[in-house]
């Protein structure tokens, strides 16, 4: 049932680049790469496009289904509050057949994919629920809740073949891969620190607890984290505000900026040596959990210092973290200059580090121009995705990283070709957290 996915990116690249221009981002050179970029195209089956299926109908899994369907038929909507998604069917995707349970989804012979859209603490059980039942998968950011789960994950993905794209989309935003190719091309010279601003968190609560509304299982809901009485500020967008089911703004924002830190060191498929933290403000005793002001410390084999900051200036107001003039982002400072790349924005210490070409010779980084469309291209082809399984666990386990050392109060060092910590069971014991009995991976087995 896949077909033709004739993935057209010459459209897509000039509305791009005529933003791009507009901003004084990216150099004439690069831009005159992309157009000259050969277009995207993959073929299977003749039976139609592949049929996709949506599990968490909020507002980022509303979003990547759009983005899916230009590609791929949505055809089933899952999620644990009837209300969400009954109005995900009414206003986006009316002909969808309605779940409650993602299991009953991924055994769908019907299904070719599943997007997965929920809350971070059901990212694991869905993908590979989904995996183990012959479905490739698009799962949000951050890819997991702890280091472990991510180890399961690219088991998994391994065990099964198949494919699996981390929704990190900074990967195909030309901004963040010209950035990482004249870092990794020595541009700026010997890379001797990086540094990561994040928007800061929310400090809020006490919260009180209420009445379950009717329209959500909030049984379901809570799965393998803690058996706690309904609060309104646990679910939904401020559900990333506890440690519960998320790490606050270090792994929603982290896990972008982070997995961009990996591709510009080269070490996308490892990570930190060592990392030491501490948040800067005491969080409200029965409200958000997760720091919401912090800074953490990283160092790497080849010297490099990595820190990584909550920006005050970015608290966000309302339950998604909000951009407020992009003050978020990465600089990458070498002994040559420093390059500065966020959305819609990348900026070096002389215009020339961008302005030159690099050399016919010089490394080039993987190239994606659509997320979504490089997914549903890999679901074809079956070569692996620009932010494939492993990528995605490492990214995440950056953030993990910081969030235990915070937790903690205390230096940690780190192996991360075994991934564990050197000569520390305490910290061991956070890669994993216990799941609440009859909700741990015994439930999609």
């Amino acid at each position: 049932m896949i077909s033709n996915l004739n993935i057209s990116r010459r459209s897509f690249l000039r509305k791009a680049i005529l933003t791009a221009t507009a901003t004084s981002t990216l150099p004439h050179w690069y831009n005159e790469e992309l157009l000259a970029a050969p277009q995207t195209s993959s073929t299977a089956s003749a039976n139609g496009k592949p049929n996709v299926a949506l599990i968490g109908c909020g507002g980022m899994g509303r979003y990547d289904a759009r983005l899916a369907s230009k590609f791929g038929n949505i055809v089933a909507l899952c999620d644990l509050d009837q209300q969400r998604l009954s109005e995900t069917r009414t206003k986006d995707f009316p002909r969808a057949t309605l779940y409650d349970d993602f299991r009953k989804v991924v055994e769908l012979d019907s299904i070719d994919a599943v997007i997965c859209g929920t809350v971070d603490h059901w990212h694991t059980m869905v993908s590979i629920a989904a995996m183990r039942a012959g479905k490739d998968v698009y799962c949000e950011k951050p890819l997991t809740l702890t280091i472990d789960e991510g180890q399961r994950l690219v088991s998994t993905s391994k065990a099964t073949s198949k494919i699996l794209q981390t929704g990190s989309q900074q990967r195909s935003d030309a901004r963040f891969r010209l950035a990482c190719e004249l870092v990794r091309n020595g541009r700026i010279g010997k890379v001797k620190k990086v540094k990561v601003f994040l928007p800061a968190g929310r400090n809020e609560g006490p919260f009180a607890s209420s009445d379950v509304p009717k329209a959500l299982d909030w049984e379901f809901w809570k799965g393998q984290t803690p058996d706690v009485p309904y609060v309104r500020e646990r679910t939904h967008g401020s559900f990333r505000y506890w440690y519960d089911y998320s790490g606050g703004t270090m792994t929603d924002w982290g896990a972008h900026h982070h997995d961009i830190v990996l591709w510009g060191l080269g070490l996308d498929r490892s990570g930190p040596v060592s990392i030491e933290g501490k948040p800067k403000v005491s969080m409200i005793e029965g409200g958000f959990s997760a720091a919401s002001e912090y800074k953490i410390h990283y160092n790497y084999a080849n010297g490099v210092q990595h820190t990584t900051e909550s920006t005050a200036d970015d608290n966000p107001s309302g339950g998604r973290v909000r951009e407020q003039g992009k003050r978020h982002g990465i600089m990458f400072e070498g002994t040559e200059g420093w390059i500065w790349v966020t959305r819609g924005e990348i900026k070096a210490s002389d215009q020339d580090l961008l302005d030159t070409p690099l050399p016919s010779n010089a490394k080039r980084l993987y190239h994606s121009d659509n997320h979504m469309g490089n997914f549903f291209e890999c679901i074809s082809t079956r070569k692996q995705p620009i932010c494939n399984v492993e990528i995605g666990h490492r990214s995440a386990s950056v953030c993990h990283l910081g969030v235990i050392a915070m937790r903690l109060g205390r230096k940690l060092n780190w192996n991360p070709e075994t991934e564990r910590f050197i000569n520390n069971e305490d910290a061991n014991h956070w890669l994993a957290r216990t799941m609440r009995r009859g909700w741990g991976y015994e439930f999609i087995a």
